[in-house]
C-alpha cells in the first residue's frame, strides 16, 4: 500500500490475509501499524524504532509510517490500516481535535487504537493515552532555568507550532513557574514550530531587537539547539538556554556546556509499554490500566547526562 513501510525487511515479502477471522485468531501474527509525525525529528524516530521492535519482538508484523503533523495524510493512513485489517494503530497524532473522527473510525473498523506522546480531546475511543507529563517537565526545566539566572534578567521563549497541545501545556507550565519570579522579565516570545533553522532565524532576530537578553527557554530541544547556533555565531556565549525532549544531540549539547538543561521525555519507555499494553489486549481484551496514563520526565543537566541516552534514562 502506497507510503507504507515495512519496521522490518524480514516482513517485506509476507503476505497476511485481510479477513477479519485473522485478526480474532492468536495462532496468526497480526499487523500492529505505527503512525507517528515526521521521523526527521529523532523523537519521532526513537518512539517509532522502539515500538516497531518491540512488537516485533512479540511476534506481530509491524508497518509504520509518517503523518508530517498533516491531518488529511493522516486520515488516509488510518484507512490504509483499516484496509489492511490491522489489529491495532499506535498513533501518535496529527491534532488533539483533529484526530478525533480518524480514531473514531479506526475503532469503531474493529482495530485497538492505542495513542503515544499526544492525547486527544476525547475519550472512551482509544484504548489507552499515554503520554509525558508536559506540564511537569516544563515546570522542572523553567525552575533549571530560572535557578541558573539567579532569578533577574531578560529572557525570550522560543515556542512550538501553535496548534501541538504540547507545545500550548509545556508554554503554560513554563510560565506558571517564570512569571512568579518578578526579577526575570520576557521580552521576547515567539514559534519557531519545532525548527532548528527557524530557531536560529528567529534567535537571530531576538538578538538585533533585544541585545540584553540573558537566557532563552524552548519548547523542544530542535529549538533550543538552533537557538544555540545562533547564539554562538552572534558571539554571545553568556547566554543561557534551555530545552525540552532530552535528544541525544541535546545531551550531547549539555555535556559541552552550550544547552544547560532538558527535560526528557521517556519516548523509548512509552512506546515500548504502549506496544506491552496492545499485546495484553489483544490477548485478553483488557489493558488492565486506565485509559489517561502520564508519564514523568526528568531534568537533564551536566551533572547527570552521562545517565541518559536515546530517550531514555540508561543508567
Amino acid at each position: 500500500m502506497p507510503g507504507w513501510r515495512f519496521a522490518a525487511i524480514a516482513f517485506a515479502t509476507t503476505a497476511f490475509c485481510v479477513c477479519a477471522a485473522c485478526r480474532r485468531t492468536d495462532g496468526d501474527r497480526k499487523l500492529i501499524a505505527i503512525v507517528v509525525p515526521s521521523q526527521d525529528n529523532p523523537f519521532f524516530k526513537a518512539e517509532a524504532d522502539a515500538a516497531a521492535a518491540r512488537a516485533v519482538a512479540l511476534g506481530y508484523r509491524v508497518r509504520v509510517d509518517e503523518h508530517d503533523d498533516d491531518a488529511y495524510r493522516q486520515d488516509n493512513l488510518i484507512d490504509a490500516a483499516i484496509a489492511s485489517n490491522a489489529a491495532a494503530l499506535i498513533l501518535d497524532n496529527a491534532g488533539a481535535d483533529a484526530s478525533i473522527a480518524a480514531v473514531r473510525r479506526a475503532a469503531k473498523a474493529g482495530i485497538a487504537v492505542f495513542l503515544i506522546d499526544r492525547e486527544i480531546e476525547a475519550t472512551g475511543i482509544a484504548k489507552a493515552q499515554i503520554i509525558s507529563d508536559n506540564d511537569q517537565g516544563a515546570r522542572l526545566v523553567a525552575a533549571e532555568f530560572a535557578r541558573i539566572l539567579t532569578g533577574k534578567g531578560d529572557y525570550a521563549e522560543l515556542l512550538g507550532r501553535e496548534s501541538d497541545t504540547n507545545a500550548q501545556i509545556r508554554t503554560r507550565g513554563f510560565h506558571a513557574v517564570l512569571d512568579k519570579d518578578p526579577g526575570l522579565k520576557l521580552v521576547a516570545a515567539q514559534s519557531a514550530n519545532w525548527s532548528q533553522s527557524e530557531a536560529f532565524q528567529k534567535t537571530e532576530t531576538i538578538l538585533q531587537a533585544h541585545g540584553e537578553v540573558a537566557g532563552i527557554i524552548a519548547g523542544n530541544d530542535t529549538m533550543a539547539l538552533g537557538a544555540a547556533a545562533a547564539v554562538k555565531s552572534a558571539g554571545r556565549r553568556n547566554i543561557l538556554i534551555v530545552g525540552f525532549d532530552g535528544s541525544p544531540d541535546a545531551i550531547e549539547s549539555i555535556r559541552r556546556g552550550e544547552l544547560r538543561a532538558t527535560a526528557l521525555q521517556p519516548a523509548v519507555y512509552i512506546a515500548r509499554l504502549a506496544i506491552d499494553e496492545t499485546d495484553r489486549f489483544l490477548k485478553t481484551g483488557s489493558t488492565e490500566k486506565a485509559e489517561e496514563q502520564t508519564i514523568a520526565c526528568d531534568l537533564v543537566t551536566r551533572a547527570n547526562a552521562d545517565d541518559y541516552g536515546n530517550f531514555e534514562k540508561v543508567r
